[in-house]
């Protein structure tokens, strides 16, 4: 059995409050994601557990699922604690949250930088459906690659 959380730390030479309008921001996963995936969307930025919103995929640049092309994932705010915590469920429009949770956590040092973790958590899934494939799918280095361009969109001149 694999973790069921994995996360990726980096300290960001930017505010807590920049970084989290950004991380914050339907938007800003596009930008984060930087894979081609994730299509622009003019959703109203959460504000509070509870909200929704959608986002666009497009798996077809990246070609690692065969068959996989285009699809509406509605995710749902889970935690949030402005300028310190957003996670939201990932769910898919037809079939409802799928049972994992991403997130961002902000510790500020001092004010001008902030300790940064991007994080995909399955703690919650029952361990029926842990068992019924490998966990987790998301590698380590897709988070570590999202703070890595999350820290070139915040300290950007």
């Amino acid at each position: 059995m694999s973790e069921k959380r994995v996360s990726a730390t980096r300290r960001i030479a930017a505010p807590a409050a920049e970084i989290y309008a950004i991380v914050s921001s339907p938007a800003g996963h596009v930008a984060i994601d930087g894979s081609g995936m994730l299509v622009a969307t003019d959703a109203a930025q959460p504000t509070k557990v509870g909200d929704v919103f959608e986002m666009h995929m497009d798996r077809r640049p990246l070609g690692d699922i065969p068959n996989m092309t285009e699809y509406d994932v509605t995710n749902t705010v889970t935690r949030f604690e402005d300028n310190r915590v957003f996670e939201w469920a990932i769910g898919v429009r037809d079939r409802g949250n799928v049972g994992h949770v991403y997130g961002w956590e902000l510790e500020p040092v001092g004010d001008h930088a902030t300790d940064v973790t991007n994080y995909c958590d399955w703690t919650d899934l029952p361990e029926t459906m842990l068992n019924a494939r490998p966990w987790p799918v998301v590698p380590v280095e897709m988070l570590e690659q999202s703070v890595a361009n999350l820290e070139q969109l915040a300290t950007r001149a």
